[in-house]
């Protein structure tokens, strides 16, 4: 890495400068048992099935119970989906799209139920489990009145214009194998499983283990918006179990997780020859230019490194200052971390809420203290706060990380972010892309610097002058990763199409033996004839 370790602001916070703790209605730490019941019952499970606790990351109390899948039982699903499949497919997109226009709808007259039961799982503030209410209306909106036109039928220049008539068709794969994680339990669910059932397809859902009920949730809001039963089946177990049989009976695999599971993930699949599509980690760069408006890009770094208690593929976890800004922007920066309002409340009156279980506040506490041993300094956060939770953590700004330092290369997924030096943008641009991954960057200067700026980032994503939220919802725009951060695309066209085979269907009105019928000889020469008449009129033509 180029980039020199900044030496400033040599002090941790003191008690009285950590973040404060905002004050919440009381909370149900379980959900309603009549509700409980109905979203339990959309889980594949045979009868007398062992019943699996839920905890809440927020005070560890039981949410609810779900039974357990079984190989048998995935099998069964997968039966069920490819029954549903072959009629949901006889359908044309347009009138798939129907039940689609439904569920943004569902979903905002349901928030309140929703929200409750995404913080419950996962932890997180109630304004960043907003983030995904809104992100899967927006997206069941987008796919439901532009993926018709996406799945239509396109034509093509044939070989002899005019006569040869070409048209790409796009078939479903049939049954796509989802394995969605915890971090952002609904909108990795519905910004999958909306594209893939318009596709054509059904789909076999294996939550993670700890978020399974915002899943179910989604099941019901897709069931009342008419969805035909069969289509979404879900199966709760763990991921070596349960997953690997998705694995083995699906025909496209679509998988959001770690680099190092995606990869025995896309190596399972190759070996049927299944396709797959798969958003890995990322060790995410942000850049602040020296003629940045400061103020914002404190704000915006901030939403786009601890939103969702920094569990985020997406989010921010190096920062890059340019030597002549850094000792201002630092100044405004972590002023503002520090006001950060930490809470566990079931309300809008928290900023930051829990890590989302005990093994990653473990594996957050051990890569902030292996930094500090290893000589880096704490800017702002760097302790747990049990006070609040039992999983809740300082949002924590680092300085001085060595290269030999966990969190200097690897991702910690976590409210963590190092911070460093660079005297150019060429600098900063060489730094951004010293790493394994490729997911998303963010670069505040002015517009057309920042522009300019983020064409040399090896990133599926950079957003300039704004946190990650504009390029994730901007879902006309295909969202992926390069280098170790996965393969293929989410959201746009390419997000419907890879849940796709497409087909070339030709058409022929005369057969070229007209030409042929004299010969080889005069067939070539004919055919050369036509090629030189294309290239000088440059009329159409492969």
């Amino acid at each position: 890495m180029t980039a020199d370790p900044l030496a400033l602001h040599e002090h941790p916070l003191d008690v009285e400068d950590r973040p404060v703790v905002a004050p919440g209605r009381p909370v149900p730490w379980a959900l309603d048992h009549k509700l409980a019941r109905k979203l339990a019952a959309y889980v594949v499970a045979s009868p007398g099935a062992e019943q699996v606790p839920i905890h809440t990351p927020l005070t560890g109390a039981v949410v609810a119970e779900l039974p357990r899948s079984t190989p048998a039982d995935v099998e069964r699903a997968f039966a069920i989906a490819r029954a549903a499949q072959k009629q949901w497919a006889k359908r044309s997109a347009r009138e798939r799209a129907k039940v689609f226009k439904r569920v943004a709808k569902i979903v905002l007259a349901r928030q309140d139920e929703g929200l409750d039961i995404i913080q419950l799982e996962n932890g997180k503030a109630r304004i960043h489990a907003f983030d995904e209410i809104s992100d899967a209306a927006i997206n069941a909106a987008w796919c439901a009145r532009k993926g018709p036109g996406i799945l239509g039928e396109s034509r093509h220049v044939g070989l002899v214009p005019i006569l040869t008539k070409v048209r790409e068709v796009h078939h479903p794969k049939g049954v796509v194998g989802m394995i969605s994680p915890w971090n952002y339990p609904l909108v990795l669910t519905i910004s999958d499983a909306v594209p893939a059932l318009l596709a054509g397809n059904a789909v076999v859902l294996k939550p993670d283990s700890q978020t399974p009920f915002t899943a179910l949730w989604a099941a019901d809001v897709l069931a009342e918006a008419g969805l035909p039963e069969g289509l979404f089946t879900i199966v709760y177990g763990q991921g070596r179990i349960v997953g690997t049989e998705i694995i083995n009976r699906a025909d496209h695999v679509c998988f959001t997780g770690s680099t190092a599971t995606g990869t025995r993930v896309a190596q399972q699949a190759a070996a049927r020859l299944v396709s797959s599509s798969l958003e890995l980690g990322g060790k995410n760069p942000v850049y602040v230019a020296d003629d940045a408006n400061l103020n914002r890009a404190a704000e915006g770094i901030i939403r786009d490194t601890f939103s969702n208690s920094g569990h985020a593929c997406v989010s921010m976890e190096r920062l890059y200052v340019h030597d002549k800004i850094a000792e201002k922007f630092l100044d405004t920066f972590l002023t503002k971390v520090k006001e950060m309002k930490l809470g566990s409340g079931l309300d809008y009156n928290s900023d930051f809420g829990s890590i989302a279980s005990q093994s990653q506040l473990d594996l957050v506490e051990a890569h902030v203290n292996d930094a500090i041993e290893k000589g880096a300094i704490v800017l702002a956060g760097g302790k747990a706060r049990p006070d609040i939770g039992p999983l809740f953590y300082e949002p924590t700004v680092l300085a001085n990380v060595p290269e030999t330092a966990t969190c200097f290369a690897e991702e910690t997924f976590g409210p963590v972010l190092s911070v460093y030096r660079v005297a150019s943008d060429q600098e900063a641009i060489d730094a951004c892309n010293d790493t394994d991954y490729g997911l998303n960057a963010s670069v505040w200067a002015t517009r057309r610097r920042g522009a300019r700026i983020a064409r040399g980032i090896e990133a599926g994503t950079v957003v300039v002058n704004e946190a990650y939220t504009v390029g994730w919802a901007s879902v006309a725009s295909p969202m992926g990763g390069r280098k170790q951060s996965g393969m293929g695309r989410r959201h746009g066209s390419a997000g419907i199409l890879r849940f796709t085979e497409s087909q070339s269907v030709a058409v022929q009105a005369v057969g070229l033996r007209v030409l042929l019928f004299r010969g080889g000889d005069f067939y070539s020469k004919a055919f050369t004839f036509l090629l030189r008449l294309s290239r000088a009129t440059r009329f159409p033509w492969p």
